[in-house]
C-alpha cells in the first residue's frame, strides 16, 4: 500500500480514520502552519488493484470570543488571525485560516467558478457564506456579459447561493450594508477593493479567481499574515475637506508600492470622529498603496452601524495593543490639509487642488464604491447650492447601492442633481472600470471620485483621469474646470 500527502482541506465521507496528530509524511512547514487548527484524515483510496492511502487536514472552525487573552504586543490584524486559528499568530507567519465570507461578482466570478470545477468541486463549503452579485456590467452591455450573468445565475441556483443579481449595486457597498462582514472576521473577495470592509474592523482582502475557486470549495485559504503600518490621523478638517482628501494625501505620502503586502491601520482622533462613509473611503483605497488590507478598530460608531445589519451582534473590544510592533507609524495632521487631486496616471500623484486649478474637464463622475454614499452626495449638493452644472461637460452621478440611492432620493438630492443637469444612473460601477458606459474618447479629461486613474481606466488610453473628493467634483462640474471647492 502506497501513502502520499494531499496538502488540502478535504472532508471525505467514507473510508476515513481521524487522528489528532499529523502523520510523519506531512511536510514540516505544513504541520507548523496547521498547528492546533486541524485534525488529520487518513484516507484509503482504491486505484485499479492498488490501495492508496493519503492524509489530509480537517480544519476546525472555532468560534471563540474574538479577542483572545493574548500576550502583549499584538496588532489588530494579528489578533484577528490568532482568534481564527485558535493560537497566537504573528505577522510574517503563513497560516491556513477559515474565511467568514467570500464575495464574487460578474467580472471575476465566472473564472472562480471554473476553477472550482477544475478542482473537482461539487458543493461549495457553505452556501450561506458566499455573496454573489453583478455590478460591473449591469444591465448586461454585451452578449458575453449576458452569458456570464447566465452562467453565474445557474451556479447560484445549483449551489443554493443567494444571488443579489443586478438589484443591489456595487459589491463592496452591498457586502457591508447587508451585514455580510463584521468586526473581527476574515472576508475575501475576488476584487482588489475588498479591503474596504476593514472599515468595520474586519480583515478583508482581495484575492485572485484561482484562490477564490479554492475558497469556494474549502472555505479557507493560505495567508501570509501582514505587518501593519499605523496611520495616526489627528486634527480637524477645514470646510469642504474630508476623508477622500486625506486618503489621497496618504497614498501620495506612502506611494503606490510603499505598503505592499502590509495592512494599514487607520487610527487617531480624526478617524474616531469620522463617520462610517469616510472610513469606507479610506479603507477602500488601501490597495492603492499595495496594502493587503485597510482596517479601522471598531468603536461606538462601528457598533451603531452594525446593530441593524447583523442580528444579535454584541460589542467587544478589538484593537492593537499599546506595545504592538508596527512596520511603520506615520502621523498626519489634517488641520492644514487642502483639497487633494491625484493627477494622471497614478493614484499616488496627489497634489493640492491649487496646483491643477483651471484644468479643463469633459466629464465629472461622482460615485463608485469609494464615494457613492449618501454622505458624499450631501457633500456635493452643499457645494452645488442653487447653481447648475456647466453645459460644457457631462456629469454622471451613481449611488453605490439601492439603499444609498433611496436615501439620496428621499432627501430630494436626485431631483436636485437632475435639474442641475446631471445624468443619474442606477447603482453600479459605471465609468469606474471603463467597461460599461461613460467612457472617455481620446484626448478627453475626466474628474472622478473613484479610486483609480490609470491610463485607459475609464476609456481611451489617450484620455486622462483626475481623482478628487465629491466636494471638488461638484465645484468643478459647476465651473467646467478643476476648482477648489472652498472658493464656491
Amino acid at each position: 500500500m502506497s501513502t502520499f500527502f494531499i496538502p488540502i482541506i478535504w472532508a471525505p465521507r467514507t473510508d476515513v480514520t481521524l487522528s489528532t496528530s499529523p502523520p510523519e509524511r506531512v511536510p514540516a512547514f505544513f504541520k507548523a502552519s496547521m498547528r492546533n487548527t486541524c485534525e488529520w484524515y487518513l484516507i484509503k483510496l482504491k486505484k485499479n488493484s492498488e490501495t492508496l492511502s493519503c492524509v489530509s487536514p480537517k480544519l476546525h472552525y472555532p468560534i471563540p470570543p474574538i479577542v483572545l487573552r493574548l500576550s502583549m504586543g499584538a496588532t489588530i490584524v494579528e489578533k484577528i488571525f490568532s482568534s481564527k486559528c485558535s493560537h497566537k499568530i504573528q505577522a510574517g507567519q503563513v497560516v491556513m485560516a477559515p474565511v467568514d465570507a467570500a464575495m464574487i461578482h460578474d467580472i471575476t466570478g465566472p473564472l472562480a467558478i471554473q476553477k472550482f470545477y477544475e478542482m473537482k468541486g461539487t458543493q461549495v463549503f457553505d452556501h450561506k457564506k458566499i455573496v454573489m452579485l453583478f455590478d460591473h456590467q449591469v444591465p448586461a452591455d454585451s452578449i458575453p456579459a449576458a452569458e456570464n450573468h447566465v452562467y453565474m445565475r445557474k451556479f447560484a441556483r445549483d449551489q443554493g447561493i443567494h444571488n443579489y443579481d443586478i438589484a443591489e449595486g456595487v459589491c463592496h457597498q452591498v457586502v457591508v450594508e447587508k451585514g455580510h462582514v463584521a468586526p473581527g472576521e476574515i472576508v475575501v473577495g475576488a476584487d482588489s477593493h475588498t479591503c474596504m470592509y476593514g472599515a468595520v474592523g474586519a480583515f478583508a482582502t482581495g484575492i485572485g479567481s484561482t484562490d477564490m475557486g479554492f475558497v469556494l470549495k474549502f472555505g479557507a485559504l493560505y495567508f501570509r499574515v501582514p505587518e501593519t503600518i499605523r496611520a495616526d490621523v489627528y486634527g480637524t478638517f477645514q470646510n469642504r475637506v474630508g476623508a477622500k482628501d486625506l486618503i489621497l494625501s496618504i497614498v501620495a505620502d506612502i506611494g503606490a508600492d510603499g505598503a505592499t503586502y502590509k495592512a494599514i491601520e487607520f487610527f487617531g482622533d480624526t478617524i474616531q470622529q469620522m463617520d462610517m462613509a469616510g472610513r469606507m473611503t479610506c479603507c477602500n483605497m488601501a490597495i492603492e498603496m499595495g496594502a493587503k488590507a485597510g482596517i479601522v478598530p471598531p468603536d461606538a460608531t462601528t457598533w451603531k452601524y452594525m446593530k441593524d445589519r447583523r442580528a444579535g451582534i454584541k460589542p467587544f473590544e478589538l484593537k492593537s495593543d499599546s506595545n504592538a510592533m508596527f512596520a511603520e507609524q506615520r502621523r498626519y495632521d489634517v488641520s492644514n490639509l487642502q483639497p487633494q487631486v491625484a493627477v494622471p496616471h497614478n493614484v499616488d500623484l496627489g497634489v493640492p487642488v491649487s496646483k491643477v486649478a483651471g484644468t479643463h474637464i469633459d466629464q465629472v463622475f461622482i460615485g463608485s464604491c469609494t464615494n457613492g454614499r449618501f454622505e458624499d452626495f450631501v457633500e456635493a449638493a452643499e457645494v452645488l447650492g442653487d447653481r447648475t452644472f456647466s453645459p460644457s461637460l457631462r456629469v454622471i452621478i451613481i449611488p453605490a447601492s439601492r439603499e444609498e440611492y433611496l436615501k439620496t432620493l428621499k432627501a430630494g438630492l436626485i431631483e436636485k442633481f437632475v435639474k442641475a443637469g446631471a445624468l443619474v444612473e442606477a447603482p453600479c460601477c459605471g465609468p469606474c472600470m471603463g467597461g460599461a458606459f461613460g467612457l472617455l474618447a481620446p484626448g478627453e479629461v475626466s474628474l472622478s471620485t473613484s479610486n483609480r486613474n490609470f491610463r485607459g481606466r475609464q476609456g481611451s488610453t489617450d484620455a486622462k483621469v483626475y481623482l478628487c473628493s465629491p466636494a471638488t467634483a461638484a465645484a468643478s462640474a459647476i465651473t467646467g474646470e478643476i476648482t477648489d471647492p472652498r472658493e464656491m
